[in-house]
Formats: structure tokens, C-alpha cells, sequence
């Protein structure tokens, strides 16, 4: 292949005219670098040139780290040779390897295009990441660290007024990817993303300053909170820097989501990234896969349950929203706002590794008739349903997906369904079940909320309806012992096997669901609503702490039953053989089994229904 095709399929060439791209073919050299061989110095003189793999691979090296490994078509040296620093990185061949490259004149030519300057602020990331480092050697588990120990300086701060072309230089000489700005009603974040998104790709100039395009305010972490707790957080809020606060509030440091990937592969960073650069439909099934290992890795590392449980859930999510682009890319654009729903626990992103789909779509044709626009969703819910269940994520044995006819809607009709649910007291026994007021919105430009907020706070005015709700939850029993080999439930009756979701977990995450259409409260996730039922009265502190305890004991086992499996070569599931449980895992058990018996009669009692 020619020079001029070879670069065509690289950022960033593959936006330049044939007339540019000629021009730097004409100032272009070639290279050969025997492997082992250093091609740039960290430290050293600043680069000259641009350079581009044509074949082979290089390493780049941070204080002999290895940090990246590049390959054909990938560039390195114009951080360097755009400030006319030393490199902050040390460039060696990993393989024999031949490189273009490309005069400093046409570099800086080819990276002041707006396709440069894009290609420039997305490599800034890259180039600046850190190896998580300096952690105690006697920590076995890094996920529940203090992210706190994990600062290593202050953050690099800049004033508000700062043009971009100064903060990207500052960026690449502190060797960071954000910038903390200062001000008068808290602190502001500038990222180089934001370089990428809010300056290059709307098309600003690099003499914009950083309070306009900062974010504010910004989500910190205390320095006590544990790494794996700000991990899931950065996945579920999108973000990849978080500030950290010493005791008084005050920020001390900045980790990113880098800094928090001490699983490699298994990373739920890595794992998430992975799945939505996947370019077709066959790569997203393929790398969510691997979400079994991710899993594994967590639940080996200690990581709280409820953390692992919103990890999946949050994956789950991302890979929902790629085949959606995916799809969309496929069949056009919609032919009007949509919104892609989950229900029950993968709205509460409390999900497993045996777990299902529950999704639905709420379109709004606006003038058009529904039929109209239907069966352009139709054909967009079947590919994301059935991708998702080659995933290994099923779809729901009750229908409830949206590629089924009667979970696809109008808000309208939606909120019509709610309301006679409510009203003629079939809702419990419906298609979705009391799993419709756990309801979240995953994709689309429509904004559902409304319609089924609006729906749970009329649920809590009708008494009726709470206490069918509240006797269909306190009717279920959890079981009450073991013995050798069997499950004991009552009256007396005995299984083979302990069903840790229907009797445990889904008791627990129905209690928590009665008391918020009890407060009218929109939270979905169980704890939560637990947490606020305790801070309204509803229910006492010694009962909500009992509860927590209890889910968080029961979806331990869960998780770790599941994993056992998962390593066996066996599907997850949710049934466990009581042989496999030794005398402490029984008494604990058997105390949650407890907790939620007495936690039913108290709701029961404040309902004044009968068990």
C-alpha cells in the first residue's frame, strides 16, 4: 500500500484534501527502529518530527512502566513537538518496526486542521495516564482502599480566565487530563474531553477561556471513601475524574477512572470502554461476554455487593445503549422521540449474573399515527432484544421487552395503563407486575419520568391499591431454617434448594417498594428507599439496619453461588444446595430469614393488613 492510502485510514490524515495529504507525502521520511531500540527519550530532546507506525509497534513508557503499546497507523511525539517540551513519555520499539515521518512544518500544519486539533485533544488522555502506584504492599484488596491513598499531588489548578490553547499546554506539561478551576461558588472542572467535545467538536476557537465550557459543580469523593464506591459511581454518573476532599471539604487531589483499573481486562472501565467503541453488533456481544469475568473479579476482591450488583447493571446499560446507536445507524433515524425503559431490578441496577431483560418503549408520535411509526421500532427493539440475549442476558419469560407489542406506548397510554391498573386492582397480577414502579429511562430524547412519577404519587393516595400491593408483598414467606439437606419453610414444608432471589432478595426489594408508594417517593434503588422510609417514620432504624445487612448478606451469597457456577462451566442461577453452607453462613441466613419475617409483620401492621 502507498503512502498516501496508508495515511488516508488514520486520524489525523483521513480529513485532510488531496492536495494537503500530497504535500506531506512529499515531506515524509521512513524509518527503521530494530526492536528494543528507544525512538524518544523521556526526559530528552523534545521531537522534531511526527511520527506514524506503518509496521510493528511501539511502547510507551512512563519511569520504565509500560503504559501503552502502539501499533500500525497510530501517531507519537506531537505532544512534544507542539510545546517543544521534553517528552513525558519514553517511545521504545517493541518489534522491529518502520515509521513515518513527517516534517515538523507539515505536522504542525496537518494538527492545526480542525481534524488535528480534535486528533490532538483526544490524545491527551491517553498520553497522560498514570499506572496506579505506591499502594501499601500489605493491602491485598485494593478495591476497598481509601481512595485517598491514591493521591499522589494536589490538583493542578487554573484561573478561570486561562485560554484553552493554555490550559492543553498546561495539561500536557503537569502530565494531567483535568484542570480544578477555583471560584467563588465552589470549585469547576475542565477535562481534556471537554477540549474535544465543548471547544474542538462545537467549533470554537482555542482562545475560548475555561469558565465557559467548565463543569460545575463537581462530584468529589471524601478521601475515606472506598475505591470500589467511586468506581461505581464514575460508571453510573459517566465521569472519569472525580476530586477527592480531605475531612474540612477541602479538595486535595483528583483521581480518574484510570487510576481505579487495578483488573486489567476484568477492569469494569475496561469492560465498559470496550463495549461501546465496539464497531458492529458482533463486537458489542462479544466484549459484554466477558461481563462474567468482570463479575468474578469483583466478588474475588471483596467488593461490596451492592457496588458488584450496580457494576453489572450499569454494564448492561452501556450495552443497551450501543446496540440502540447501532441499530439506529442500521434502519435511520427515528421517525420521532423515543425513550428505551428498563423495569424491575435492571432499573434498579441491582442485577446479577442470572438475571433477564425487563424493557419497554415509550414513543410519542406527536401528529402521526402510532401504527405509523411502530413498526420502525418494532424492528429496532427486536435487534437490541435478541443482541442482548446473545449476550447472555435473556429476555423476559413474562414478555416483559420491548420488542412485545403491549410494552411499546404512548405517554399517554402509558400513564392510562398505570391508571387502570391502579384503579381496577389487576396491577399485582399484570404483565409488568409491581416491577412498573421500578422504572428507569436508559436511552432516547424523550423524558419519561413524568408519566410514571406522576403515576407512583397517585398510587400513594389510593389506599386500595397500597393494600393489595402490601398483602401481595407479606404474603410470600421467607423460609425459616435448614436442615442437613433441605430448606424449611412453613408449614412445614422442606426444598432442595434455597432460591436466594425469591426467597430473600425480591422479599427484601418488595418491602422497600411498598414503603415508597407509601411516601410517594420516586427512588427506585432498594436501600435508598429503604433509607428514606426510615428517615419518615415509616420504618424504625434497628429495622432498616437489620434489612441492609440482610440484603447486602444475601446478595454476597448470591453473588459468590453465581460465580462458583460461572468457574464450573454452569449457568448462574439463584438456587443453592444448603450442603454447601457452613455453620456461619446457616445462622446468618437464618437471622435475614428472621429479619424479613418480622419486617413483613411491621408493614403489615402499619397497613393494617392481615398476613
Amino acid at each position: 500500500m502507498d503512502i498516501p492510502s496508508f495515511l488516508r485510514r488514520f486520524a489525523p490524515f483521513d480529513d485532510l484534501a488531496d492536495e494537503d495529504l500530497a504535500e506531506i507525502v512529499a515531506h515524509c521520511h521512513i524509518e527503521f527502529h530494530p526492536a528494543g531500540a528507544t525512538i524518544l527519550q523521556q526526559g530528552g530532546e523534545p521531537a522534531r518530527q511526527l511520527s506514524v507506525v506503518r509496521t510493528g509497534a511501539v511502547e510507551m513508557l512512563d519511569d520504565g512502566q509500560v503504559l501503552d503499546l502502539l501499533t500500525e497507523g497510530e501517531v507519537f511525539g506531537h505532544a512534544s513537538l507542539l510545546s517543544g517540551q521534553a517528552p513525558t513519555l519514553t517511545v521504545r520499539a517493541y518489534e522491529d518496526t518502520i515509521v513515518y515521518l513527517i516534517d515538523e512544518e507539515q505536522a504542525r500544519r496537518v494538527l492545526s486542521t480542525r481534524a488535528g486539533l480534535t486528533f490532538v485533544s483526544a490524545s491527551l488522555r491517553r498520553r497522560v495516564v498514570r499506572a496506579l502506584e505506591g499502594l501499601d504492599p500489605q493491602i491485598s484488596d485494593p478495591w476497598q482502599t481509601p481512595v485517598g491513598s491514591l493521591i499522589r499531588r494536589p490538583p493542578v489548578q487554573a484561573d478561570p480566565s486561562l485560554p484553552v490553547r493554555e490550559a492543553a499546554r498546561l495539561m500536557t506539561d503537569q502530565r494531567v487530563s483535568s484542570l480544578l478551576i477555583p471560584g467563588a461558588d465552589g470549585a469547576a472542572i475542565v477535562t481534556d474531553r471537554d477540549l474535544r467535545s465543548r471547544v474542538l467538536a462545537a467549533g470554537l476557537t482555542a482562545d475560548v477561556t475555561l469558565v465557559e465550557i467548565a463543569t460545575s459543580p463537581v462530584i468529589t469523593a471524601p478521601a475515606a471513601t472506598m475505591v470500589a464506591e467511586v468506581l461505581a459511581m464514575m460508571l453510573e454518573r459517566g465521569v472519569h475524574h472525580v476530586p477527592v476532599t480531605d475531612p474540612d471539604g477541602r479538595i486535595v487531589g483528583m483521581v480518574t477512572d484510570t487510576d481505579l483499573m487495578g483488573h486489567e481486562r476484568t477492569s469494569p472501565f475496561v469492560l465498559k470502554v470496550d463495549i461501546e467503541r465496539s464497531a458492529t453488533a458482533e463486537q458489542v456481544v462479544a466484549a459484554a461476554r466477558r461481563l462474567p469475568e468482570t463479575v468474578a473479579a469483583l466478588v474475588d476482591a471483596s467488593v461490596d455487593p451492592i457496588d458488584v450488583g450496580h457494576v453489572v447493571g450499569v454494564t448492561i446499560d452501556t450495552l443497551t445503549r450501543r446496540l440502540l446507536q447501532l441499530g439506529i445507524d442500521e434502519l435511520g433515524d427515528p421517525p420521532c422521540p423515543w425513550s428505551w425503559v428498563a423495569f424491575g431490578s435492571e432499573a434498579r441496577l441491582e442485577q446479577a449474573l442470572a438475571t433477564d431483560q425487563d424493557n419497554a418503549l415509550v414513543i410519542d408520535p406527536g401528529e402521526l399515527p402510532f401504527d405509523q411509526v411502530d413498526p420502525y421500532f418494532e424492528r429496532l427493539a427486536r435487534s437490541v432484544n435478541d443482541r442482548i440475549d446473545d449476550a447472555g442476558i435473556p429476555k423476559c419469560r413474562a414478555g416483559v421487552i420491548a420488542s412485545n407489542r403491549l410494552c411499546r406506548d404512548t405517554p399517554a397510554g402509558w400513564g392510562a395503563r398505570f391508571e387502570r391498573g391502579i384503579r381496577e386492582g389487576d396491577w399485582a397480577g399484570g404483565v409488568l407486575g409491581a416491577i412498573g414502579f421500578d422504572v428507569r429511562s436508559i436511552a432516547g430524547p424523550l423524558e419519561p419520568r413524568p408519566v410514571f412519577d406522576d403515576a407512583i404519587r397517585r398510587a400513594s393516595g389510593d389506599q386500595h391499591f397500597v393494600r393489595r400491593l402490601t398483602s401481595t408483598t407479606v404474603k410470600e414467606q421467607a423460609p425459616t431454617g435448614f436442615t442437613r439437606a433441605a430448606v424449611i419453610h412453613l408449614p412445614g414444608r422442606t426444598t432442595d434448594m434455597l432460591d436466594l432471589k425469591q426467597g430473600g432478595i425480591t422479599l427484601i426489594t418488595s418491602i422497600a417498594r411498598v414503603y415508597a408508594v407509601l411516601g410517594g417517593a420516586t427512588e427506585i434503588r432498594t436501600l435508598q428507599r429503604l433509607r428514606l422510609a426510615a428517615t419518615r417514620d415509616l420504618l424504625t432504624e434497628d429495622a432498616r439496619l437489620g434489612l441492609e445487612e440482610s440484603f447486602r448478606l444475601l446478595w454476597q451469597t448470591r453473588l459468590e453461588h453465581q460465580v462458583r457456577r460461572f468457574r464450573a462451566g454452569e449457568e448462574p442461577d439463584d438456587l443453592l444446595d444448603p450442603r454447601s453452607l457452613g455453620p456461619l453462613a446457616r445462622q446468618g441466613l437464618k437471622h435475614a430469614f428472621r429479619t424479613i419475617d418480622q419486617a413483613q409483620s411491621a408493614l403489615a401492621g402499619l397497613v393494617g393488613v392481615r398476613r
